[in-house]
């Protein structure tokens, strides 16, 4: 046999280092595209990405979804499948221009359009291409195989023009509109948000809320008490609505002033239960206080009477600003309602209570609670107020122009920014100067910011394009088609359909899609469907726009002729709502529009995933909204949603938090098997806790497979093993060759069924646990058939076990960690056999070997583990280290497989270095059982009769307590009406003679814990055997190195040494052993066995 087959390894591995020299030979192999080689022209697997945001580096965020697709792909190409490969990019929206703005010093939208909107775009693209590229880099760090040359862009001719044919279907069904309504409104960025967009940006702040006092009308020095959190919106008041089946107080102060508010919310303790959880309250804001509080702290008070909200309607009050002109424009301001102007009707005649009604869900618009029981309503200044003020037929004030800022009318507040604090102190100080303001209080409470420039948002009255959605039953019934992982998100769907409005896809911004909506100067608009439509329109301006892209400003300069009025129409100037990019890349990317047959091959895609919280609102639905639109099918058959990464201890990561962790960064500091394992293990249900101490542990599996790699070549290169020249034919099995090559079986079948079930922390646990088998159970049992000297059939049927072992482990989880499999397989496979595949990523997935199928076997190891486990157990209670033999245990089995285990008990007595081991029939022998009482349980249940149920559980036994037990687990004691049931009496094992037990519920495992002279002996030589061993470590000496040893040590640790010598030599490989009264020598140690100090050289022996 000749020698070294294999390339020599190191146990001391630099996994980043070996991830660099991975990636390098990939490239220069070029083995991405011999693998779409390999596969193509097979049986198709459809993956369609979500496209990730070209807006900025990587951080580890992204790199958890990006290694979930890597996973399910490279898997699905291991089993022959041919794929695309398709990576998306995410490019047009607010948060390319936001960052684009910062760049250039940008404070609002008229500084884009002085600096020109040509110049701004093109600095947009310009961005997306920078950080798309980066982004391809890192993913690529990844171990991120996609084409890379391909990828999507969602600004990209071929999106834009294909959300055109999805606007135009629309239009020809009469769902796009102009609509007047109020939203979320960014006066940062001059532009509206849809329901999806704002709960990105929900933030726990503090604002000032206030008390105010409407004075009643007819009814003197008597107030409505009204409570807001947006001063700013009481400028703009119209009406005031109460609950009509709450009861309201009529309480008197000691000046004679009466206040009504509901009678529910008077002692209502006021955020309580977030005060109480500090993570939902901030730093330096005090408990709020009651209305009783605030009433106490300004003198007496009394209660005078209680009235029904439904008697309070119509009451009339003078409003907190009645004096600024726009409460007295008739018809409203700056939108006039021309029928109510026409009656002379203004905001200070529409001050009345009214009935605050229901929502769309049926529930009341006004509760008890926080507030006062009677909310101001501002039918410009928010949504429902807005739906409200319809009902009611009431004038609407819209106080904000496009940045936020009081219009005309509003007398000293003109041209001031809403949500500037100095504003709201103006309000108050008004407020306070007509006597209007009862209390003011920090107020604590999640409110809408703008996702991407970070300001706070308004509520604003303004025109916008809308999808009518009254048909989301047609998504609804496509939702049921689609394969939900976890299975909630089924139901999360649907509620977000059944409750949603309907679709804002315009914005007032630059970047982004160009709608391809014209206006005509009788009021009537067109959706232009393709280029080609649009150049047959066309009567104007193409010159300018041929050559460009469908962005501003090329395509404002296109003007078409109506097909039906003749008339000379403009395009809008509103862009897109950015999830109408994402949500038609099923169709964009597959060609949908110039080769149906590519297009249908791909479609639907068997698999998307993508981060669950929000997409449900986004990604999920314009996928889904667009496709019922498209072609009334669901774009894809299994949806696996994630949670969020958050850092180590919980925390969202922020970068002004100092807590963020880049890519980058990561990549270099923990290596990406590391973090693609941590990925993987993840319950994606779950949020993901990322940081370098979690790293470290997971690391730790590496470092396990690596060193059993590495244990294996040392062994095999010293024997000059060739697996090339056996087969499981000519070598001698053990029973552990074969359980452990019965184990791989198994995990070769629970990998493909958790694979195929994109259920991956469930593989990677039964990664981790057949990894403990492997190095931990069937190396370390066999390390004595790798060290003996013959070669010999029993010794070469260790090895071809453990080569194939490790092959099918590191071609199962090639998938998932991807450069450490791969430089095995380099070694273990492609080094002996050149006309094996270059790369394990381009093998097939590994195949059960029906010859190797034992579940009987299985079960019978797995037991003597667990009999080893409990044994540990037992020792760990009296803390008896593992190296101390000890006489015997005693084993109690409750199955069938008692034969094999006596058979094999020499692997019980090695592994917990034990004497023997005794197998009784009954447990009784080893074990019995005290029943004591939980008296917090029982307390509670008997109260004064807690010291009778007490003796009664002193005299019963374990075995009558077991026997009379009912369904119910209860027990009932004779002769009385006490009835006690199992969960509320504590049931503890007893170990029977000087042992200490462990048991689960089929097995009971009793160690005999007394030390005889003898075995203190053995065990004092077991702990100078390992530190031999550890020396040899340090002094970097080869495993079959022969050594000699001088040791300086008391002669009763000495005659400890020679009562056990054989075995002290033969665990050391020491040839001689001397006693000396003194070292001197740098390969000396020192250390220390049971508190004595020991002096120890070794020296290697040569020849």
């Amino acid at each position: 046999m000749s020698k070294k087959k294999f390339n020599n390894v190191t146990s001391k591995i630099n996994f980043i280092d070996l991830e660099h020299k991975v990636l390098d030979k990939w490239d220069k192999d070029d083995t991405f595209n011999q693998l779409r080689q390999k596969n193509k022209g097979n049986k198709p697997w459809s993956f369609l990405d979500g496209p990730i945001t070209a807006n900025n580096p990587m951080g580890v965020h992204h790199a958890w979804g990006r290694t979930l697709k890597d996973v399910f792909q490279r898997y699905h190409a291991m089993q022959g499948y041919d794929l695309r490969y398709q990576n998306g990019f995410d490019c047009q929206g607010l948060w390319v221009e936001v960052e684009v703005e910062k760049e250039l010093g940008f404070k609002s939208k008229k500084d884009i359009i002085d600096f020109g909107i040509e110049k701004f775009v093109n600095l947009c693209k310009e961005r997306v291409e920078k950080y798309s590229s980066i982004q391809t880099e890192q993913s690529k760090r990844l171990g991120y195989w996609m084409d890379w040359e391909n990828s999507y862009y969602t600004m990209s001719d071929e999106n834009n023009y294909t959300i055109w044919s999805f606007l135009k279907k629309l239009f020809d069904k009469n769902k796009i509109y102009r609509g007047t309504d109020v939203v979320p409104w960014s006066g940062r960025s001059g532009t509206s948000y849809s329901q999806m967009e704002i709960i990105e940006g929900r933030k726990l702040v503090a604002h000032k809320s206030v008390f105010v006092k409407f004075p009643l009308v007819e009814k003197k020095n008597e107030y409505l008490l009204v409570w807001t959190t947006t001063p700013w919106t009481l400028t703009s008041n119209i009406s005031a609505a109460v609950n009509i089946d709450l009861e309201y107080l009529k309480l008197k102060t000691e000046d004679g002033s009466i206040f009504y508010f509901a009678k529910e919310n008077f002692k209502f303790q006021r955020l309580d239960k977030q005060f109480k959880d500090k993570k939902q309250w901030l730093a330096g804001i005090p408990k709020l206080k009651t209305l009783e509080q605030i009433f106490k702290e300004r003198g007496s008070y009394e209660i005078v009477g209680v009235v029904k909200g439904k008697d309070m309607l119509g009451w009339r009050y003078k409003g907190p600003f009645d004096e600024l002109d726009a409460q007295s424009y008739p018809g409203g301001h700056p939108f006039v309602k021309d029928d109510l102007k026409s009656k002379g009707l203004t905001a200070k005649d529409c001050h009345f209570i009214i009935d605050g009604g229901k929502d769309s869900k049926g529930s009341d618009v006004v509760v008890a609670g926080e507030g006062t029981g009677i909310v101001h309503i501002a039918t410009g200044c928010g949504s429902i107020d807005n739906k409200i003020g319809k009902k009611n037929n009431l004038v609407e004030i819209a106080p904000l122009n496009h940045e936020s800022k009081y219009i005309e009318g509003f007398g000293f507040l003109e041209g001031m920014l809403s949500t500037k604090p100095e504003t709201t102190e103006l309000i108050l100080d008004n407020l306070k100067e007509k006597d209007i303001l009862l209390y003011v209080e920090k107020y604590p409470h999640v409110y809408p910011h703008c996702w991407r420039s970070g300001d706070e948002l308004v509520y604003r009255s303004v025109d916008e394009w809308y999808i009518n959605m009254d048909w989301r039953d047609d998504i609804k019934n496509i939702v049921g088609d689609i394969n939900w992982i976890p299975d909630w998100g089924h139901d999360r769907e649907i509620e977000w359909l059944t409750n949603m409005g309907d679709w804002m896809i315009s914005k007032k911004r630059f970047w982004g899609l160009a709608l391809p909506i014209w206006r005509f100067e009788d009021g009537s608009f067109f959706v232009v469907g393709s280029k080609e439509e649009l150049k047959e329109l066309c009567v104007e301006g193409w010159e300018e726009f041929e050559g460009h892209s469908p962005h501003r400003p090329w395509i404002d300069k296109v003007k078409i002729k109506h097909p039906e009025t003749g008339l000379i129409g403009t395009r809008i100037e509103d862009v897109g709502n950015p999830w109408l990019d994402a949500g038609i890349v099923p169709y964009s990317t597959l060609d949908y529009s110039n080769n149906k047959e590519y297009w249908s091959k791909w479609f639907p895609a068997d698999f998307v995933v993508e981060c669950f919280p929000g997409q449900f609102r986004n990604w999920f639905y314009s996928l889904l909204a667009m496709s019922a639109t498209m072609e009334s099918k669901a774009p894809f058959k299994t949806l696996l949603g994630h949670a969020l990464v958050k850092d180590s201890t919980g925390r969202d990561m922020h970068k002004s938090w100092g807590n963020a962790i880049w890519f980058d960064d990561a990549a270099e500091k923990m290596g990406v098997d590391t973090m693609r394992w941590l990925y993987a293990s993840q319950n994606p249900e779950r949020n993901l806790l990322f940081g370098y101490e979690i790293a470290d542990e997971i690391r730790k599996n590496l470092i396990t497979l690596w060193n059993t790699y590495s244990f294996f070549i040392t062994y095999a290169n010293l024997d000059g093993f060739n697996p090339n020249e056996y087969t499981f034919d000519n070598v001698k099995l053990s029973i552990l060759d074969k359980w452990i090559l019965a184990k791989m079986n198994n995990f070769i079948d629970l990998s493909k069924k958790y694979y195929e079930e994109y259920e991956l922390f469930k593989l990677m646990n039964e990664a981790s646990e057949i990894l403990d088998d492997i190095s931990n159970w069937y190396v370390r049992r066999n390390r004595r058939r790798f060290w003996k000297s013959e070669n010999d059939i029993d010794k070469y049927g260790a090895y071809l076990t453990l080569y194939n072992v490790l092959v099918i482990y590191t071609k199962a989880l090639a998938p998932v960690i991807p450069f450490i499999t791969d430089e095995m397989y380099n070694n273990l496979v492609v080094k002996i056999n050149k006309d094996s595949e270059s790369s394990i990523h381009l093998c097939d997935f590994p195949k059960i070997n029906k010859k190797f199928v034992n579940e009987k076997l299985v079960k019978d190891v797995d037991t003597i583990k667990e009999i080893v486990s409990l044994g540990r157990s037992a020792r760990n209670k009296c803390n008896l280290k593992i190296r101390q033999p000890l006489s015997d245990i005693k084993v109690y089995l409750n199955n069938d497989n008692i034969d094999f285990i006596e058979q094999n008990k020499y692997q019980i007595q090695e592994e917990l270095n034990v004497k023997e081991v005794y197998f009784v029939k009954d447990k009784k022998d080893i074990v019995k059982y005290e029943i004591k009482p939980n008296f917090n349980l029982l307390g509670k249940k008997f109260g004064s009769d807690i010291k009778k149920v007490i003796k009664l559980i002193s005299s019963i036994d374990f075995d009558e307590f077991s026997k009379k037990l009912d369904n119910n687990n209860d027990f009932h004691f004779d002769g009385t009406d006490f009835v006690i049931n199992k969960e509320e009496v504590e049931i503890n094992p007893v170990s029977i003679g000087d042992y200490s037990l462990s048991e689960n519920n089929e097995i009971v495992v009793a160690v005999n814990i007394s030390l005889t002279k003898k075995l203190i002996n053995e065990g004092l030589v077991r702990d100078l055997i390992r530190a031999v061993q550890n020396l040899r470590k340090e002094l970097s000496f080869e495993v079959e190195n022969r050594i000699s040893i001088d040791i300086k040590c008391s002669l009763e640790l000495f005659l400890a040494l020679e009562e056990n010598i054989d075995y002290f030599k033969n665990e050391t490989l020491c040839i001689e052993l001397n006693k000396v009264d003194a070292i001197k020598s740098s390969n000396s140690e020192k250390i220390t066995i049971n508190s004595e100090k020991i002096d120890l050289q070794i020296n290697k022996i040569i020849g």
